[in-house]
């Protein structure tokens, strides 16, 4: 099997792990005697770990790729474990109130700070071995293996929790880490010869990515405060019962995923469009998405504004990630691609925020804001990929 190959399915097993938990969270935590905010402490506390060492862990990939993937795959499999082991605890009644909250939110901090090396270094590793003129179609290509990872977790996991219960995907998930990791460390050669001298700092007011970092940063807010208002949007606009609601929102989550995976897939990969030409085309895309959502009178016209948008961030997220590799020196991939989960993974940070706070004020707002921040990021984009500006910048 190639490097390459062993990577994609390193990557697809990571996302796999990670969201075989989204569906079961909520009930776990219900009946654990947890309340919604404290389940939501969960998902906050993973997001600002990947937000605060994602930097950390691309600056030490410079010294060796191979390692640090590992470890971040390793302790992924650890916070799962402890997470799993607490919420036994509190099943059997061991465990109670705020000590068992410490402990669960405990293994996914713990989970959140190891896992934030996993898609940098996977990215940083992808640049060793790309030719800058394939950079956004091999990037497209790892964001589908994320994009179906994220498509199959949720029903494998609901899958295991029916037939098992529901602490079973979380010991699968952590059991599927271990796996992942031997597989990587059989497959995976190492891209990058360790390094006796630490790597040159890359920050973020660096001229050469501030603007991109932006950008990775706004396209991350708006795809997810989408995300935290879509329940709601077809909950309310089309006076859905609960049940209903999951049913139909789960329809929609799939639609989504599936159309990402097959434009990263498929049409990027065949495509092979540069960094500005994927921006160009993505965003439009992704803000016409944006406008339908916010008008959209019946459920097959919100699945239609789904499909816009997701093809469109389907196209601008690589797009982003690639002028951002491109925009550095060889020996700055791991510390750019840091950079680029921080920026991302503040946007995931603060994306539930915005997206019930402005559904609460506005339920079409979301989605207005995303076709905004869209318009101001194809802008920017623009702007920053503008061939004069690159000659300069890395002049």
């Amino acid at each position: 099997m190639g490097a390459l190959a062993a990577l994609w399915l390193t990557v697809f097993n990571s996302l796999l792990g990670l969201s075989i938990l989204f569906p079961i969270v909520g009930p776990l935590s219900r009946q654990l005697g947890l309340s919604e905010p404290q389940a939501g402490l969960f998902a906050t506390g993973y997001a600002a770990m990947q937000f605060l060492l994602a930097p950390v862990w691309g600056r030490r990939s410079e010294r060796g790729r191979k390692p640090v993937l590992l470890l971040g795959i390793l302790g992924f499999a650890a916070g799962f474990y402890l997470f799993a082991l607490g919420a036994a605890a509190g099943l059997a009644g061991r465990l109670r109130g705020a000590p068992l909250f410490l402990v669960l939110l405990s293994a996914r901090l713990l989970g959140g700070a190891f896992s934030s090396a996993t898609l940098p270094t996977a990215q940083a590793y992808l640049a060793d071995l790309s030719d800058r003129a394939d950079r956004t179609a091999r990037f497209a290509l790892l964001g589908a293996a994320v994009g179906l990872g994220i498509v199959l977790g949720p029903a494998l996991g609901a899958a295991l929790a029916s037939a098992f219960g529901l602490l079973a995907p979380v010991v699968f998930s952590a059991t599927l880490a271990m796996g992942n990791a031997w597989f990587a460390w059989r497959a995976l050669p190492e891209s990058r010869p360790t390094r006796a001298v630490p790597p040159a700092r890359l920050s973020v007011g660096d001229r050469r990515v501030r603007p991109l970092l932006a950008l990775a940063l706004v396209l991350q807010l708006a795809s997810v405060s989408l995300e935290q208002a879509l329940a709601f949007t077809v909950q309310d606009r089309f006076r859905l019962s609960a049940l209903a609601t999951v049913r139909h929102v789960g329809l929609a989550l799939v639609v989504y995923g599936l159309v990402a995976v097959a434009v990263q897939g498929g049409v990027a990969a065949r495509w092979r469009p540069t960094p500005r030409r994927a921006l160009a085309v993505g965003v439009p895309l992704s803000v016409a998405g944006f406008v339908v959502l916010a008008l959209a009178p019946t459920f097959p016209a919100l699945l239609g504004g789904l499909t816009l948008q997701a093809a469109g961030q389907a196209l601008a997220l690589p797009g982003v990630t690639a002028a951002l590799s491109l925009a550095v020196r060889d020996d700055e991939q791991g510390a750019v691609a840091g950079l680029t989960g921080a920026a991302q993974g503040l946007g995931r940070l603060l994306g539930p925020l915005l997206g019930t706070g402005l559904y609460r004020w506005a339920p079409r707002a979301p989605y207005w804001l995303g076709a905004a921040l869209g318009l101001a990021a194809w802008a920017g984009a623009l702007v920053a990929l503008r061939p004069d500006r690159a000659a300069r910048d890395t002049a």
